[in-house]
């Protein structure tokens, strides 16, 4: 689907391989993959380019993903962009929280391929029927 190929998602992951994972993943089935290592800059990033998902780490060094999900949510300019959370952490109480700050799905690491794709189809392409 040629639509696939302009999709834009933001990855906010500070762990290089998983960093390379996801990019590696995104790009060989046609998205446009943007890297962000710094939690800090993700929602001056989102503004910037205007992803069509942003995928985020929950644990960053310098700020909780689950605190950058709500400010990506507040946010006028980008809180329309889905949040798809990923985390090590496979708790019950993670997936309530990730869901309370906003995200729209959640994974655990390590993930797996056919899984991980297609929630990140159904993600970019919701976004697009509501453009």
């Amino acid at each position: 689907m040629a639509e696939t190929a302009s999709k834009k998602v933001l990855v906010v992951e500070d762990n290089e391989l998983n960093m390379k994972l996801f990019c590696d993943l995104l790009g060989a089935f046609g998205f446009e993959a943007v890297k962000s290592i710094d939690g800090l800059r993700a929602v001056e990033m989102a503004k910037e380019i205007h992803p069509d998902l942003i995928i985020m780490d929950i644990q960053l060094p310098e700020v909780s993903g689950l605190d950058l999900a709500r400010w990506i949510k507040d946010d006028d300019v980008v809180g329309n962009i889905p949040i798809l959370a990923v985390t090590a952490f496979a708790m019950r109480q993670d997936e309530e929280d990730v869901k309370a700050a906003g995200c729209e799905a959640y994974m655990t690491k390590p993930i797996q391929m056919t899984p991980f794709i297609k929630m990140v189809e159904e993600l970019t392409s919701t976004r697009g029927s509501t453009h």
